[in-house]
């Protein structure tokens, strides 16, 4: 027996699931997408987790099904961030995982995130475009005996010790620590570490905000690279006289930072701090970093003895990079960062516990540790231009000002290279949006400058 086909699936993105609550994703279609995740990939065993959203248990329900339909066995981990999932698909030697979570997007919408065996990300160019048709199509096979739902043992335990061996815990000095987990999934788990550092002996003091996970996010959906978002935290951070503040997205596996004058902390300034922390402990390391601003992390990199990779923006293509090269760590500056010796996914919580040892063995402020590296590679942060035709503006962008420059790379949009300035433009997957990048060799001015001319062609002037 077979599901009748049903209308294109607009849920389905290029490396994972998001949509509208009722009209793209709905628990039938949650079924069916269970159901060809364990034909297409042949998985026997599936570890599934999921968010505080009020439509996630329902959907993870509805998932759950469609994987015992198609034989396969259930591994629950139930609440639970991303980093979890991914976690235990290694840990329990499962074929794959599931976490049912919509991270940073609207109430009304929900998703999933979905990794092979290894935790390995799945083909964006041929396993998630099977699954979507087998979903769509509802051409199952025949049900298969023996699917079950198993409820998993301790398996955050388990996490908690793996994290924490990526970090030298007698190397951390008394800090204050704000945290806000924004009503998101991150509080539990937290809770966890926090507890296991204590055992340890660590030092540490948190100050803890928005912590309970919350499926109507009072606060607000979480999501900290929102600039209007992040006031709160800066704010509580400075009531707190905390010596870092930390911040989560719903499903932590994006961390962001604030140093004690309640600053943010834009994020490729973080991956350069984090690929010196790695380099300091293994010399002549390989460093992932991704397209869009790059100096600051090759000049920390080159100077440390290590090597210094580009890959292209999205985790798909920085996890590969990372497999393929056995970086230590790669990061992006939206604050995804990248571990080797954590299946070389992401995590939200590895980032703050490395930060509080460099504090801890530099004895500096996350302050001091950064000041020299702003000034010296100042950048804009990512800008976004609506606009009709991408490329248009993009190829007026290319005649402008390709002639003068140094070097012209496409690995990921157009990035060009001038004597004391750099630029990157890449065109959203999924939006009308131009996002730009600029940065410059010690001199704000030029950042100011290069974004107006820059602005000016974009929108044809």
């Amino acid at each position: 027996m077979t599901d009748l086909p049903m209308p294109p699936l607009t849920c389905f993105k290029a490396y994972d699931i998001r949509g509208r609550l009722g009209t793209e994703l709905n628990e039938d279609i949650a079924r069916r997408i269970g159901r060809a995740f364990a034909e297409v990939t042949a998985a026997r065993r599936v570890v599934l987790g999921r968010d505080c959203r009020a439509s996630s248990q329902g959907l993870a329900a509805a998932v759950a099904n469609g994987l015992i339909a198609a034989g396969a066995e259930v591994i629950d981990i139930g609440l639970c961030g991303t980093e979890e999932v991914y976690f235990a698909t290694t840990h329990l030697d499962a074929d794959g995982g599931i976490e049912i979570t919509a991270s940073h997007n609207p109430i009304d919408y929900n998703g999933m995130k979905m990794v092979g065996r290894g935790s390995a990300p799945l083909d964006a160019s041929v396993t998630m475009p099977a699954i979507r048709a087998l979903a769509q199509s509802g051409a199952f096979a025949t049900p298969v005996a023996g699917g079950r739902t198993t409820v998993a043992g301790d398996v955050r335990a388990d996490y908690v010790d793996r994290v924490l061996s990526l970090v030298d815990v007698g190397a951390l000095r008394p800090l204050t620590i704000l945290v806000n987990a924004g009503n998101g999934t991150a509080g539990p788990t937290f809770d966890a570490l926090a507890a296991g550092l204590a055992r340890r002996g660590a030092p540490l003091r948190f100050v803890r905000m928005n912590h309970d996970p919350d499926a109507t996010f009072p606060n607000g959906i979480p999501n900290p690279l929102l600039a209007e978002n992040q006031p709160a935290t800066a704010a509580a951070v400075l009531a707190a006289g905390a010596d870092i503040g930390v911040a989560w997205d719903g499903d932590f596996d994006r961390c962001f930072f604030f140093d004690h004058h309640g600053r943010f902390i834009a994020g490729e300034y973080v991956v350069g701090l984090l690929a010196a922390a790695y380099l300091a402990k293994e010399p002549g390391a390989t460093i992932i970093h991704d397209p869009r601003v790059v100096w600051n992390t090759q000049d920390i990199v080159e100077q440390a003895g290590g090597r210094a990779v580009m890959a292209r923006t999205g985790h798909v293509f920085l996890k590969a990079a990372m497999r393929e090269t056995g970086a230590v760590y790669g990061g992006e500056m939206s604050a995804h960062h990248y571990f080797r010796d954590f299946m070389a996914c992401d995590s939200g919580m590895i980032p703050w516990l490395l930060v509080a040892e460099l504090i801890g063995r530099s004895g500096q402020t996350l302050a001091d540790l950064l000041a020299a590296r702003i000034a010296a590679f100042p950048s804009s942060g990512e800008i976004n231009f609506t606009v009709s035709d991408t490329a248009a503006a993009t190829a007026r962008i290319h005649a402008a000002l390709s002639p003068s420059a140094l070097t012209e790379d496409r690995t990921d949009g157009l990035s060009l290279t001038f004597p004391d300035w750099r630029l990157n433009l890449r065109a959203s997957n999924t939006e009308p949006l131009l996002r730009l990048n600029v940065e410059a060799k010690g001199d704000p001015d030029l950042i100011v400058q290069a974004v107006a001319r820059i602005t000016a062609l974009i929108q044809g002037d």
